[in-house]
């Protein structure tokens, strides 16, 4: 008893000791620079931009920007299309949530895993699939006979059709956040509110809803943020109708060139950026007035009987992804067949010519493929081994700089991508003391992508840190275990999974990207997102259709085998998985 007393005084004092906190500030420290480096000092020096005109502070970009009416039209045009979008992906991404996460139904895996392909498909991927389905000149519908007359508009080309994609897109996003609170709601909870009367539409409004909401607001505000973002929907659909976003706007003054033009499109970005971080804030607003909680673990999950009404249940959601996922790949994959765009595709005149062209003939696809797996890979890698001792420092030691950090890696998500990549180009076109420029190199596409989805690694990790009890952590510091060593043995292997996670959304979204490497790529430094967004841009349709159907191959073989390895993976590495 007197040793127990003894241990106990001890403890504290060993816990407490401050060379644990020392060694977590500067691993702090050194962790911040890069951080800063690529999340936060491209954005200072794309505000240092706009503020400069020959070397002297002036506002002169800002009243020639602001002052035109382009600029404003583009504004509505952009959060017109992002609204609209995300009304969309609500609807769908809240819908399959419930009912996937609430019901009955079966074959939930196979559900949940189609309505993420269209969220890892890339977006000027599916804004050309939905371009071969519709108008006139559509393969598919010509070889069936329901093409409309030569002439008639092409229906996507307008804000509308830009909203619908946008919706189609992202609604993967509402799906997932919604869906992993949706699955922390306990039977147990629910039965106890319908045996104190709760019924239909009360129980939903009184008690679901409130309880779902955090996810449901999150799930919203990344939706628009994104679509807000998007640039090879609206570049794909609005720039053949003369429908400027600011997206769209930004990249077509950077390709006009002109003396001022970097200064107004710092502007430009500003203004899209602040209208993202107003949309960030406002989410975070959002959340801090609703904090419902659960006491203890879920036992039971919710699981509703649909008794006779599964059925038609089950035939509705397959319809809804056979409509949003399956029809427009085969319009995609029927004009890769044709022997020239707006030829009528018959099995006499089927050819897989283009195929073999951009598989064997051009080299620029192999280039662009090998580009797109070095790039996404060396992220994914380099963005956990950058998180995991980044997150345990930001959880284990709070302070005022992790605060502040936790809020600094939102920004270059939450700005589009176009802003980013404008930003790396002013820093990195000539970089000041080492006089080296990594602007026209694959390094500064590499740079844009750690900066870009640096949250998006980071999240699971701090999720994983601040689940684990710091019981663990104290007992080993206890036997005098070392902070190298507690992360090493003990802290990073219950880590991993949520770093795997991470990783993985990393590889899919980056290897895909567009947004980022439209205005960063140069000769030899393509990316499969350019490719196939300048094959289409010189009408090389049928070329760039078969270009798509072989990225959209690859993801489904690769998140197919990541489907089918999970059960012999720790749970949680694959993010779609429960």
């Amino acid at each position: 008893m007197q040793a127990t007393g003894r241990l106990r005084g001890v403890l504290p004092g060993i816990i407490a000791k401050p060379n644990g906190n020392r060694s977590s500030d500067r691993l702090l420290i050194w962790l911040v620079v890069p951080v800063f480096i690529i999340s936060i000092l491209p954005i200072l020096r794309l505000g240092f931009e706009g503020v400069m005109v020959g070397g002297v502070p002036s506002f002169d970009y800002f009243h020639d920007v602001l002052g035109n009416s382009s600029t404003w039209r583009a504004t509505a045009n952009s959060l017109y299309t992002a609204g609209l979008g995300t009304i969309i992906s609500l609807l769908i991404g809240g819908a399959f949530a419930f009912l996937v996460a609430l019901t009955d139904i079966r074959a939930k895996a196979s559900l949940v895993f189609c309505f993420m392909i269209p969220m890892m498909i890339p977006p000027q991927i599916t804004a050309l699939s939905w371009v071969q389905l519709t108008g006139p000149s559509s393969a598919l519908l010509n070889a069936i006979g329901m093409a409309p007359p030569l002439g008639s508009p092409q229906p996507l080309y307008s804000a509308e059709g830009i909203a619908l994609l946008l919706g189609i897109q992202h609604a993967s996003i509402v799906f997932l956040t919604l869906r992993a609170n949706l699955r922390m709601l306990p039977r147990e909870q629910i039965e106890a509110a319908r045996l104190a009367g709760a019924r239909g539409g009360r129980l939903w409004w009184q008690i679901i809803l409130p309880l779902t909401s955090p996810g449901l607001i999150a799930g919203t505000a990344m939706a628009f943020v994104t679509a807000l973002g998007n640039f090879g929907i609206p570049a794909m659909l609005g720039i053949p109708a003369g429908y400027q976003t600011l997206p769209t706007l930004i990249y077509q003054k950077l390709a006009g060139f002109g003396p001022s033009v970097l200064g107004e499109v710092s502007v430009l970005a500003m203004l899209i950026g602040a209208i993202a971080i107003c949309g960030v804030a406002l989410h975070h607003r959002l959340l801090s007035k609703r904090d419902y909680r659960l006491m203890g673990m879920v036992g039971r999950p919710l699981d509703v009987k649909l008794g006779a009404r599964r059925g038609l249940v089950e035939m509705v959601l397959w319809m809804v992804l056979v409509a949003i996922l399956v029809i427009p790949l085969l319009a995609l994959f029927t004009t890769a067949l044709v022997p020239a765009f707006g030829v009528k595709l018959t099995f006499a005149n089927a050819t897989f010519e283009a195929f073999h062209e951009v598989m064997f003939v051009q080299p620029s696809t192999i280039r662009a493929f090998q580009n797109s797996f070095v790039l996404s890979v060396g992220a994914a890698m380099t963005l956990v081994l950058m998180c995991l001792p980044l997150a345990y420092v930001m959880v284990r030691r709070p302070s005022n700089l992790t605060k502040l950090i936790n809020l600094l890696v939102e920004v270059p998500y939450a700005l589009p991508g176009v802003v980013l990549a404008i930003a790396c180009i002013l820093l990195f076109i000539r970089i000041p003391l080492i006089d080296v420029s990594l602007y026209g190199t694959l390094a500064i596409i590499f740079v844009a992508y750690l900066a870009r989805f640096l949250v998006i690694a980071l999240r699971p990790v701090m999720n994983s840190f601040t689940q684990l009890d710091p019981a663990l952590e104290e007992a080993a510091q206890a036997c005098g275990a070392g902070l190298s060593r507690r992360l090493r043995d003990i802290l990073l292997p219950l880590a991993a999974p949520s770093a795997a996670a991470g990783a993985l959304l990393v590889f899919l979204t980056a290897f895909n990207e567009l947004t980022v490497s439209a205005l960063l790529w140069s000769a030899g430094n393509e990316t499969l997102g350019v490719l196939i967004f300048n094959l289409d841009d010189s009408g090389d349709t049928v070329l760039a259709s078969a270009v798509a159907v072989l990225v959209v191959l690859v993801v489904i073989a690769l998140m197919s085998c990541f489907q089918l390895a999970a059960r012999r993976l720790p749970k949680g590495v694959v993010p779609w998985q429960t």
